[in-house]
């Protein structure tokens, strides 16, 4: 199975264009967050439309930056992993949107209780023995993909927590702008791709043991 990740596209379109075959050859395409500047619903679905023109199989979470409509439009799109889990060719996703206080006040964010009680709650009922991909916007804590230009980590520890005790294959997320790459916990490989309005994506091969490189489009 190949997976492609676009993250904090921010509402810009353009950089699709640039990953479009690739995106189009993916069995799954996920987006970990900020599909919008600030925007709702019809902002969304500018953003998902363009991405099912080059693959019809999206699965998505809100970020910081988009407004409530815009988990609400995910939802009945049936594209939502917020807070739930979804099984596609024997792998089970789940996800987590938002992310923790910013200094700048932004409409998604969350608190460490919350994100807590949406894994749990993303977690329930889960198929024994799938593997797991987990979707997110805030990073784990402690990694190299939470650290800020000022070199603090920022990322969550209910995130990393959930990692620690589920050890899914992949956890794909976005949110710290700076912090593109990949990095791992235990036997997890974790991904941030960077702004995929810079042409940032992430892509995964989970064919026997897991690959995961974070590419740069164009």
């Amino acid at each position: 199975m190949t997976i492609i990740t676009l993250a904090d596209l921010h509402g810009e379109l353009g950089p699709l264009a640039c990953s479009g075959g690739e995106l189009a050859a993916a069995e799954v395409v996920l987006l970990a967050g900020d599909l919008t500047h600030f925007g709702d619903a019809a902002a969304a679905a500018q953003v998902l439309e363009q991405v099912r023109q080059h693959n019809a199989h999206v699965l998505a979470v809100p970020g910081n930056c988009d407004f409530p409509q815009v988990g609400a439009y995910l939802e009945a799109e049936g594209a939502s992993l917020e807070g739930r889990h979804v099984v596609l060719g024997g792998v089970a996703f789940l996800g987590v949107g938002g992310s923790l206080p910013c200094p700048g006040r932004t409409p998604g964010e969350i608190t460490e209780q919350d994100f807590a009680a949406r894994l749990e709650q993303a977690a329930r009922d889960l198929p024994p023995g799938l593997p797991l991909v987990l979707l997110c916007h805030q990073p784990p804590l402690g990694t190299t993909l939470d650290r800020t230009f000022g070199g603090r980590h920022v990322g969550s520890r209910a995130v990393r927590e959930f990692i620690e005790q589920r050890q899914p294959l992949l956890c794909l997320c976005g949110h710290i702008h700076e912090a593109a790459g990949v990095d791992r916990l235990g036997a997890t490989l974790l991904a941030n791709p960077g702004p995929a309005r810079r042409g940032g994506y992430a892509w995964a091969q989970l064919d026997g043991a897991a690959r995961l490189e974070v590419r740069q489009a164009g």
